[in-house]
């Protein structure tokens, strides 16, 4: 059963669901979810010429981006055929009945903006920002404005609550994360990791965390390899 706003606002007064900071109610839930709006913060994948990533490497992982934070009333520029982690501006805590669904809003599908690849669920038990999957599929760069609605959230009902929801007990390896994260699926059992860690989904079993990197954001890559700029902006995240 999908919660409606009624059900949404319900859950949100109890204290059992939590977005945080929902800063105007009235605007971010809609009939059936919450728009959740852009944070600053974005993990930039370098231009690179090397033969293939390992994932079960944390440290090639961690080379193979860059931390950018945009500063206030400055935009992030996705370029045609960019994927860049970004994040929620909220935090979330799914209660152990309910799971969320991460959608992207269709005013920025129809610019060809993509909010998410494989990470649509944050699953019962999660609490955190959201790390969103960024691309573009259009031809022309897209500015993105830290603060705008970016994606919603919907919520449904399981049939009972969840009997180990996502979080320590299980190794989760996402939980209470903060801004974007980089891959951790070298943590996965098949790649010898924790036996206990969590092999769910998005966020609550997503992938993301990196390496701080330059933050300028005037007049081209702030790794010096073409990344997504825009020109002339400043910038770089929390």
């Amino acid at each position: 059963m999908i919660l409606s706003d009624r059900d949404i606002r319900r859950r949100l007064e109890s204290g059992d669901l939590a977005i945080e900071p929902l800063d105007d109610p009235e605007l971010q839930i809609q009939p059936a979810s919450v728009d959740l709006r852009l944070g600053r913060e974005f993990l930039e994948f370098r231009r690179t010429n090397i033969a293939s990533i390992h994932p079960d490497d944390e440290r090639e992982v961690e080379e193979y981006v860059d931390e950018t934070i945009v500063d206030e009333g400055e935009d992030f520029v996705l370029h045609p055929g960019d994927f860049v982690l970004g994040t929620t501006k909220e935090r979330v805590e799914i209660p152990p009945d309910l799971i969320a669904h991460v959608e992207g809003r269709s005013s920025l599908g129809r610019l060809a903006v993509v909010v998410h690849a494989t990470a649509g669920l944050c699953d019962p038990g999660y609490r955190g920002q959201i790390t969103l999957e960024l691309s573009n599929l259009g031809t022309a760069p897209v500015a993105l404005t830290p603060g705008m609605r970016v994606s919603q959230l919907t919520f449904t009902r399981l049939t009972s609550e969840a009997e180990r929801p996502y979080g320590a007990e299980r190794g989760s390896k996402y939980q209470d994360q903060s801004g974007p994260q980089a891959s951790r699926i070298g943590g996965d059992e098949e790649f010898g990791g924790d036996q206990t860690a969590d092999q769910g989904t998005d966020e609550g079993g997503g992938d993301q965390a990196g390496d701080p990197g330059s933050g300028e954001r005037g007049g081209g890559d702030p790794t010096g390899e073409g990344g997504t700029n825009a020109p002339g902006r400043g910038g770089d995240p929390p």
